[in-house]
């Protein structure tokens, strides 16, 4: 559903990114793309550093982003800076290389705005005190005028919200118990050996590990039904049966692309595995959604995949978390959160050096790869 504010200046204007962003941004820079008058969404990166060169390379990078957007025609850039504004506007080089970039791409630069530790201003503004304007001016241009109205929470910084949620250590030795109990079934029963360790010892086989392996047996309907699940209450069985899926690459695969297409896409990519391990080629059209290219998933249901994939990270053991770990990166850069992204992916390779996914996700962030479906965004200001 699309939301429009007009914007009654350049004030009220910056009161309404963080909006946008869902954060109040800092050490930053922003881009707004705009069709016409009406904004499409809003960019972030680190506030750029580095000689002439590096600037332009970072501002090609991100205003290369507004190019691929539909119907962008124009953008305004706003640094976000800890400096002062006393001795003039902060971030003067970095806007004059993104104002380059946007000229040779052949968009229009609606505004150039820098705020500071103590003041704000427009690089545009013939009018704009040497000594920029006081902040004061946003905040009474919130209060004023208000967010949109199907605005969400604003968190503090760009990585808030990626943290874990908290666990109690007793509840993770709950779901190590029932993980070496589904280990231990896997085992003996199918022969199946642990991730990270040796094989399960051999011993009595648990009635409910045994139920929960027999999931097992249709990947797709453990993964849709997970969808439904209230993830602060997450059956200590079911965290184990998860987290054991999410450390296998191939299963881990699956819940994917099912979780940004259908149970149809799972059982699809279900099927295209087990055909990739005979020899076969992987079918592109799958691949593509992993990428990030296609028609868009539905945000809603990455949300509550991404939810329950937290709680997952949260209760397995050190040594199978970087598999939902990974997939918490994937997730959040499907959202178009590639600062979350990074974050998880970090972390997972602060466990394992050399897992895969989590390497992928992490370089996807570091060369401002954003999944094309990113660039297609819902809220407006005018």
């Amino acid at each position: 559903m699309t939301t429009t504010v007009r914007a009654a200046g350049a004030a009220h204007f910056l009161s309404l990114v963080p909006h946008l962003l869902g954060f109040r941004p800092r050490g930053s820079l922003v881009v707004v793309p705009f069709a016409g008058r009406r904004s499409l969404g809003a960019m972030r990166v680190d506030l750029p550093t580095g000689d002439l060169d590096d600037l332009d390379r970072a501002a090609a990078t991100i205003v290369g982003m507004v190019c691929r957007i539909p119907d962008a025609d124009g953008l305004t850039a706003i640094v976000y800076s800890p400096d002062s504004v006393a001795d003039g506007l902060p971030g003067v080089a970095v806007l004059a290389a993104v104002s380059r970039a946007a000229d040779v791409c052949g968009l229009r630069v609606a505004d150039l705005l820098s705020v500071g530790a103590d003041g704000w201003g427009s690089h545009l503004d013939a009018d704009c005190p040497a000594g920029g304007r006081p902040l004061q001016e946003i905040d009474d241009a919130a209060g004023g005028a208000g967010a949109p109205p199907e605005s969400g929470p604003v968190l503090e910084h760009h990585t808030a919200g990626a943290e874990l949620p908290r666990r109690s250590a007793a509840e993770r030795r709950v779901v190590g118990g029932a993980l070496r109990a589904l280990e231990t079934a896997l085992a003996v029963v199918c022969g199946i050996p642990s991730v990270g360790r040796g094989s399960a010892r051999d011993g009595a086989v648990d009635a409910d590990a045994l139920a929960a392996a027999c999931e097992l047996d249709d990947p797709p309907r453990l993964f849709e039904s997970s969808l439904a699940l209230d993830p602060a209450a997450l059956d200590p069985a079911r965290a184990a049966l998860l987290t054991w899926c999410l450390a296998r690459p191939a299963l881990r695969d699956v819940a994917l692309v099912q979780w940004a297409t259908d149970a149809g896409g799972g059982a699809a990519a279900l099927e295209a595995q087990r055909r990739w391990e005979e020899g076969e080629d992987y079918p592109e059209r799958l691949g593509r959604i992993m990428w990030g290219d296609g028609d868009g998933p539905d945000p809603e249901r990455l949300q509550r995949a991404l939810a329950v994939v937290r709680q997952v990270a949260a209760l397995a053991p050190r040594r199978l978390r970087p598999g939902p770990l990974a997939l918490c990166a994937w997730l959040s850069w499907a959202l178009g959160r590639s600062s979350h992204a990074a974050s998880y992916a970090e972390r997972a390779l602060e466990i394992d050096a050399d897992h895969g996914l989590a390497e992928i996700m992490l370089s996807f962030v570091q060369v401002g790869h954003l999944p094309d479906w990113a660039f297609r965004q819902r809220g407006h200001v005018r």
